[in-house]
């Protein structure tokens, strides 16, 4: 089998670990801090779902309980019209879970991609690739104000940690990643702030 798109794997993950809808995924993304390092938003979520129920590694139904309605989705049953959004009815949430040859896939791919040493490309390479183009304050202020960004985003995910406890060892370790990779990033950031300040600027 191909490998599967990281969000594919993630919603494939998180199908796994019990049945969900797809609002339900999308608020489990927001709780868990994993929109600081996924391109997944929630109107990709359905679509991605359905690419993983056409592969057959999740299956989709509607919950269908004597005694208990069916939850429903606002937030995809709407058309635009005039360029406004309208609601146009409800629809019941289906939920998905995982297949066997889902749980098989999961598996083989979650090995795969922690083995994997995957380099991860940062704008700032690219602000420091063309760093002699700029004059020595502007150069300087950029730094220093994404120094104070990356101090903002080691406040507000240390936060999210803190609010979801207890964590399962596994989430826990996802935050320290995160965590990690930040810190690391505001020691290079004021490493060089300091040399290049220190250096005599050439015009």
């Amino acid at each position: 089998m191909k490998a599967l798109t990281d969000a594919e794997r993630l919603l494939l993950g998180l199908v796994a670990e019990m049945p969900r809808h797809g609002y339900e995924l999308d608020q489990v993304i927001e709780q868990r801090g994993m929109r600081q390092w996924t391109q997944i938003g929630f109107s990709s979520i359905y679509f991605v779902l359905g690419k993983l129920q056409a592969l057959g590694l999740v299956a989709a139904k509607k919950p269908s309980a004597r005694g208990i309605p069916a939850r429903r989705d606002h937030r995809v049953a709407t058309v635009v019209r005039g360029g406004m959004p309208q609601i146009k009815g409800t629809k019941a949430r289906k939920v998905y879970s995982v297949t066997p040859a889902g749980r098989r896939a999961l598996a083989a791919q979650t090995a795969a991609a922690l083995c994997e040493l995957r380099p991860a490309y940062s704008s700032v390479l690219l602000g420091m690739i063309n760093w002699s183009v700029l004059q020595r304050e502007p150069a300087l202020r950029a730094l220093r104000a994404r120094s104070a960004a990356i101090e903002k985003e080691l406040e507000r995910l240390a936060a999210i940690q803190i609010e979801q406890q207890p964590l399962p060892d596994h989430v826990e370790a996802l935050f320290e990643y995160s965590l990690g990779q930040l810190r690391a990033e505001a020691e290079w950031v004021a490493r060089t702030l300091a040399y290049m300040s220190s250096k005599p600027w050439l015009d």
